[in-house]
């Protein structure tokens, strides 16, 4: 019997039980599917792109306009995840968009808000500064946008829960093991793995940063990035109900894509406060990311902290690293690989992708049993860079 040929030991394999792949397992065994999941570390740990105890939620995405629906079946899968594990992993409480007219920030935020009817309220620079006074720090001319709809996810709580929803659908896992090779051929897939071959008929990649390594028409960059967190001043209130969730530009910058996103303390936390990254990036190699920190590196966002926010020390009080995967046009990949389908891709974070995490693995699970996705995903299609795969052709 040939290596084609032989009994496969599962339909499906999910490589990577990150922030996709977790849920893309969870969804494929909630479906009856005969899957096993590999995961070279423990699910939640602290190597890849899900890292950092919370990740902003938004529904309206100022990325893509096709990602409001996705945002919101992601919330309805955050919610049932809770149920099962019993925590809460989605807390909204609201967000606000800050920037000139015309900025990417607005001007993103209202083209999705109109796509969908979605219920975002405009508020001048005077409205914010009453609102939400710790956002008075403002350019003249700025406007907010806010979406009642936002808030924070807790992305390792989340990845465990969809694991552990996995396993209880019928889903098996092997963790601490390293894909070497996926190998696709004309009756299924080898998954090449330190310990041995799997046989499977179809595979999902959802490997973050490792995306490149096993699937190379994906156009994936590795990219090391530094997270950080600010303590209020003494006698100050820096709490998630008077600073929630933002993305908004740095004052005294109006006009320059200078942006910072954040949130305020969940209780028992600190603020988190981030740069935005729209690159180019040096690729990172992901099996080498300096966890240290270099002098100098955060001296950035502190200037911005201090601009923007008086109630904050503006020397960070805490720090961590992680990877992201980003791609070309800064939209994630989900969908068939190869014209076969038996190879799908799920990642490409490029810096917002665990707001979608739960929908993403849902797409990714519907593109490897040919169910059609409720909502249009043609942005999201890996298949949409094969001209920038250079030719093989003599």
């Amino acid at each position: 019997m040939t290596g084609s040929e032989r009994a496969h030991d599962a339909e499906v394999a999910v490589v990577g039980l990150g922030a996709i792949g977790s849920s893309a397992l969870w969804q494929l065994a909630a479906r009856g599917v005969d899957v096993v999941g590999v995961e070279q570390h423990e699910p939640g740990h602290d190597q890849g792109g899900s890292t950092g105890r919370t990740r902003l939620f938004r529904v309206a995405c100022l990325e893509h306009p096709g990602l409001a629906p996705i945002a919101r079946r992601s919330r309805e899968l955050f919610r049932e995840l809770e149920a099962s594990s019993g925590e809460e992993l989605l807390l909204e409480s609201g967000g606000i968009m800050i920037g000139q007219p015309g900025s990417r920030i607005i001007e993103g935020t209202l083209a999705t808000a109109r796509e969908h009817g979605l219920p975002v309220e405009r508020l001048d620079d005077a409205e914010v500064a009453r609102r939400l006074p710790a956002h008075a720090v403002l350019d003249e001319g700025d406007v907010g946008l806010w979406d009642p709809e936002a808030g924070v996810a807790r992305p390792e709580a989340t990845i465990v829960a969809a694991v552990e929803a996995a396993r209880a659908a019928g889903a098996r896992v092997r963790t601490g093991e390293r894909v070497l090779a996926i190998e696709p051929d004309d009756e299924g897939v080898t998954v090449r793995l330190a310990s041995g071959d799997l046989r499977v008929a179809r595979v999902v990649v959802a490997a973050g940063p490792w995306i490149a390594q096993l699937v190379p028409s994906a156009p994936v960059v590795p990219h090391r990035v530094v997270q950080t967190w600010f303590r209020p001043k003494e006698g100050r209130d820096a709490g998630i109900e008077r600073l929630p969730v933002f993305i908004r530009s740095v004052p005294g910058l109006a006009g320059e894509p200078r942006w910072i996103w954040g949130h305020g303390a969940l209780p028992g936390d600190l603020v988190k406060v981030g740069g935005e990254f729209d690159g180019p990036f040096d690729p990172d190699d992901p099996d080498a990311i300096d966890r240290g920190l270099h002098v100098g590196e955060t001296d950035d966002i502190r200037d911005q902290v201090a601009a923007t926010f008086p109630d904050l020390e503006p020397e960070p009080a805490a720090w961590t690293t992680c990877i992201m995967a980003h791609t070309p046009d800064g939209q994630f990949l989900v969908g068939r690989a190869d014209a076969a389908g038996r190879v799908v891709v799920a990642g490409g974070c490029s810096g917002h992708s665990f707001k979608h995490a739960p929908a993403l693995g849902e797409l990714a699970a519907q593109a490897a049993v040919g169910e059609s996705p409720a909502t249009d995903v043609a942005f999201l299609d890996p298949r949409r860079f094969e001209h920038l795969v250079p030719s093989t052709a003599g």
